[in-house]
């Protein structure tokens, strides 16, 4: 998943995404665990997009503080 699709996506959206990818990333590892993952680069891909979408929250959260404290 690129950054921009991510930037795109609302919050809620994102926070579905994470848990969603979080347990395809316990999948992920329970089949490289039984040898049944042929294609072991997804697990360091989920990671990576699993980090980018929390990235994008804490950004968010971040904005969000600093506009307020503006006021």
């Amino acid at each position: 998943m690129k950054m921009y699709e991510i930037n795109e996506m609302p919050v809620e959206e994102i926070i579905k995404r994470i848990e969603e990818e979080e347990s395809n990333l316990v999948d992920l590892r329970f089949q490289h665990e039984l040898k049944n993952l042929t294609n072991t680069a997804k697990i360091s891909l989920v990671k990576k997009d699993i980090a980018r979408m929390k990235t994008v929250l804490k950004q968010r959260q971040l904005k969000e503080s600093v506009s307020e404290e503006e006021k």
